[in-house]
This record gives C-alpha cells, structure tokens and sequence, in this order.
C-alpha cells in the first residue's frame, strides 16, 4: 500500500504512481522546471514595459478561466516523471519544450491581460477582432494561407474566436524574437499588431482593472481524480484528437505478423503515396486538400511510433488505407459550407 501525501512518490514504477491522486503529489510551480519559464515570461512583459504580471497555477491543461486574469498550467509541467507519463498515456505533452511551452504562456498571457485590462469591451478592439460574444466553438474552420492572422500556434489558431485571435497576435508581438514589424508588414494583420503595441504601450503602466481572484478551476491541490482515472478521462474527452486515436484500425491495416526483417515501413508507404491518396480522398469525399494532408501526417507520425509494417501486396494496402482515410475524414472532419449544401 502506497503512503500517500509522503515525498518518494518521484521513485515510484508508473503503476503505482498511477494510483496516486493528483491532489497528493503536492505539486508546486516554486522549484520546478516550470519556474524559469515564467519567469522568462515576466521578464518580456517588464522588457515591454507592462506592469501586471498574470498569477499562473498548475491545472489540467492549458487555459486561461473566463474573464479572470491569471493563466492554467498542466500539472504535468511541474515534474519530469509527469512528463514522462504523459507522453506515455497521451503520446504528446502540449508545452513539453522550451519553445511550446513559451509560446503557449505567452498566449495564455494575452488573455489575461486581456481580461484584466478588459480590452474586449473597448469599441476599437472589436471593430479589429470581432466581436468578443462571438459563440466559441470544439471546431473551427480556418483559411491555412490567410495573411490577416498571425501565424503562432498550430492549426491557425487565431482564426478560432476574436479572444484567440487577441492572444495570438498579442503572443507574437511580445515574443523578442517574432521581429513582427518584418516579418508581417506587407501582410493585413500587421494592422493588429500595431494595435496590440498601441494598446500595451498605453496600458503597460496602469495598474488593471481586475485582479487576480481565488477562482482557479481544475487547480491540482484540488484534483481528487487518480492519474489512471485522469488519463482515461482524458483520452475519452479527446475522441479523435487523442493522438493514439488511430492505432487499432491502423494494426488492422499494418498487423504486428508484417514486422519481418526487410518488409517496408507502413509510415514510408504512406509518405511515397500521399500525393496520390490525397487526391482521391478529396475528389471523392469533397474535403479540402488541406485537411486530408493534416489527417495523412498525423497516420504517418503513428504509424512511426508504432514501427509498423506492410503486411499485404502493396495495391491492396493502398485501396484499404483510402478506404480508412475516406471514412476518417467523413466522420472527423467539418465539411466547407459551400460543398455541404452539394
């Protein structure tokens, strides 16, 4: 029996660390691998003259609540073995490198200081982002080479809500290395940016309007939930989007029998006929290009994780992975508008 609440929980195997609640682990931001990286935050916002500095706690994710000003972490950030089982059980850990995770503290910023200097009441904010009542929704559908948003977070982010779009040019103008001014003035966007650097210029001194509070929903010191029952959770939330999502219909294709000495890859088969899959899902299933591409590199990367390899002559492998695909994408995928109504 594990003695909960006691340090050593760090040199536990993963089974028995599984059956810890998260709430016992004691999980702090103070000395942990997390530390130097908002600090680095604070120190862009004091670079930039901006004197509110967002509170930030462990959570279960990444967010930032609701018109509150403070910024949500993953717990799973605070400590190397976390990482370690959450790669295991997710096959990804979102903000895992230096590089994500100041990109995704720097977005999260923009909402804060967004929230606590409420720009989104402003007129003028508006009439650059939107309207921030706009309705949030699990899907969005972006135009991937669109100039009137910034590129920062994958799957052109800022296209989601008028809210993201605010933090994501905000995350690109505090970033010192974005060099926004050149790399985006001949795009549209640059029109926010400047906007962005108007507004921050003019508020970075003013002490905000509304303060950090105690609401800090999904805090880990209050997490109840075991890591096995978080994890599984977690992966049944996900759906589809759950990188190990796949795994099962891509064994059926590319069964553990093909894992012979000489027999190709399943990822290297993949990539030598995207092209020609591509192609024939969208003439067929009336998705975008785009999407079908995104669908195939996500199949390729787990197919790579897994080391999965051609069992069946490679014509038959070819119309059973279109197949697979086509169907993936009629279920996963939003339809464009103006092919739907077809």
């Amino acid at each position: 029996m594990v003695d909960r609440g006691k340090p050593g929980w760090e040199d536990l195997p993963d089974e028995q660390l599984m059956q810890l609640r998260i709430r016992d682990l004691g999980l702090k931001i103070r000395h942990s691998p997390l530390e130097p990286f908002i600090g680095q935050l604070y120190g862009e916002l004091d670079a930039r003259g901006i004197r509110y500095h967002p509170p930030c706690y462990l959570a279960d994710e990444w967010f930032c609540p609701n018109k509150v000003p403070v910024i949500a972490v993953p717990f799973c950030l605070a400590h190397p073995r976390l990482k370690h089982i959450e790669m295991r059980m997710m096959y990804e850990v979102e903000g895992g490198t230096p590089k994500t995770c100041m990109k995704l503290l720097r977005h999260e910023c923009g909402h804060a200081l967004n929230y606590a200097y409420l720009f989104y009441r402003r007129t003028r904010w508006r009439e650059v982002f939107g309207p921030f009542s706009a309705p949030y929704s699990t899907s969005y559908r972006f135009q991937p080479y669109s100039r009137r948003f910034v590129l920062h977070l994958q799957d052109n982010y800022a296209q989601a809500h008028p809210d993201e779009d605010f933090a994501e040019t905000f995350a690109v103008w505090l970033d010192p290395e974005s060099r926004w001014e050149t790399k985006y003035q001949d795009w549209p966007v640059i029109r926010k940016l400047r906007y962005v650097d108007r507004l921050m210029r003019a508020a970075g001194e003013q002490a905000p309007r509304v303060s950090a509070h105690q609401k800090t929903p999904s805090s880990a010191d209050r997490m109840t939930s075991t890591l096995a029952a978080y994890y599984e959770r977690k992966r049944k939330y996900l759906g589809s989007d759950f990188p190990g999502y796949y795994d099962e219909m891509l064994r059926r294709i590319f069964p553990a029998t093909a894992a012979a000495d000489g027999a190709p890859r399943a990822s290297s088969f993949l990539r030598r006929h995207r092209r020609r899959i591509i192609n024939s899902v969208t003439a067929w299933s009336g998705h975008r290009k785009y999407d079908i591409h995104g669908l195939v590199a996500k199949l390729v990367k787990r197919c790579d994780a897994l080391g999965l390899r051609i069992a069946a002559p490679e014509p038959e492998t070819l119309i059973e992975l279109t197949a697979l695909i086509t169907t993936v994408a009629n279920n996963a995928l939003r339809m464009p508008p103006d092919r739907a109504k077809k």
